[in-house]
């Protein structure tokens, strides 16, 4: 008689958790989802009232007084000027404010919390490992993120290109908050606030203090990338004698003073200019011939948005890294609760 080898069990397969996840995650933060809609299409809508009548209006206003001609009275239409001052400084203050708004968010209820009250200890317990919880907890939340700030950035630049050369008071490109208000680095430090908040969240496990902690590191991480800002790119040097006196290119400033006799440059001692005999044996002393300055000009925006983006970007693909290293360490790394059968 043929003997019959036993059959293997079946393989035990589970669901992917990836779908549950999401559903689960959208539910637990529909009111945060809710707000987060809102607060775009507001201030879609008030950036594209800026950048369509209240450019108009006000641009027309500008075209009434410079038609004055200095008469010693004019009509024109001044509650336009301001009005578009007003919203302009109100929606680019709204747009700087995204990545503090995400961090702090991030930081109170995306991690912290659930690891704060046990359900996230729950969550993995119930065939869901850890890297797949925080995978859910990064990447959807990061489409979000790079929707809705992708589209008021733009639209903040579509505005604050409306008004260039047809407002007078309209903020120059090298504006700092018009800078960081209307390109790819807005979207970078909106991702910045969401990886900081989730790492602050894993490291303290409490939420009120994740909540400070993570504000406070994306904007420690902001000063940094503002500083480095004007040295990722190489900037454009212009040279002064004394009678022309210190270059006056428009642009970021990336560094400024005198030069000498041997093309070395120090810090200008700023006491009135050597054409004053009070000041001629101090530059005399230095040795100085005249002025240098080294900035960027308007030619160099994108290629400045772009390498500060790379370089945000760069600081959250190792603070993602991080959170990784972090969740292991407190978990051991291994799916809790599901069978490693195939």
């Amino acid at each position: 008689m043929t003997a019959v080898a036993p059959t293997a069990p079946a393989a035990t397969r589970h669901p992917s958790p990836a779908p549950r996840l999401t559903r689960w995650l959208l539910r637990l933060h529909r009111p945060a989802l809710s707000v987060w809609v809102g607060l775009v299409v507001l201030l879609s809508a008030a950036l594209l009232w800026l950048g369509g009548p209240l450019t108009d209006a006000s641009a027309a206003a500008w075209e009434q007084y410079n038609a004055c001609a200095g008469a010693a009275k004019c009509a024109y239409d001044q509650p336009a000027i301001i009005r578009y001052k007003e919203v302009y400084s109100a929606t680019t203050l709204a747009v700087l404010a995204v990545p503090v708004l995400v961090a702090a968010w991030a930081g109170a209820s995306l991690t912290s919390r659930e690891l704060e009250t046990g359900t996230a200890q729950l969550t993995w317990a119930q065939s869901v490992s850890p890297v797949h919880w925080l995978t859910a907890k990064l990447a959807l939340p990061a489409a979000l993120v790079v929707a809705g700030t992708g589209l008021v950035a733009a639209l903040h630049h579509l505005a604050w290109s409306a008004g260039k050369g047809r407002i007078d008071t309209a903020k120059s490109w090298s504006d700092f908050p018009t800078f960081y208000s209307g390109g790819p680095l807005t979207v970078a430090l909106a991702l910045l606030g969401l990886v900081v908040g989730v790492l602050v969240g894993l490291l303290w496990r409490r939420s009120l203090p994740a909540l400070g902690t993570s504000v406070v590191a994306t904007t420690g991480v902001f000063a940094v990338v503002h500083t480095a800002l004007p040295h990722l790119w190489p900037g454009v040097t212009q040279v002064g004698n004394w009678v022309q006196g210190a270059p006056s290119g428009a642009g970021i400033v990336v560094d400024e003073g005198i030069l000498t006799s041997t093309g070395a440059r120090l810090p200008n001692p700023y006491c009135g200019g050597a054409v004053h005999p009070d000041c001629s044996a101090v530059y005399d002393e230095l040795d100085a011939v005249g002025y240098y300055r080294e900035f960027h000009p308007l030619g160099h925006y994108w290629p400045l948005q772009l390498m500060a983006t790379a370089l945000t970007c760069a600081v959250v693909a190792v603070l993602v890294f991080a959170a990784y290293r972090v969740l292991k360490s407190r978990t051991g790394g291994t799916p809790r609760g599901a069978s490693t059968t195939e």
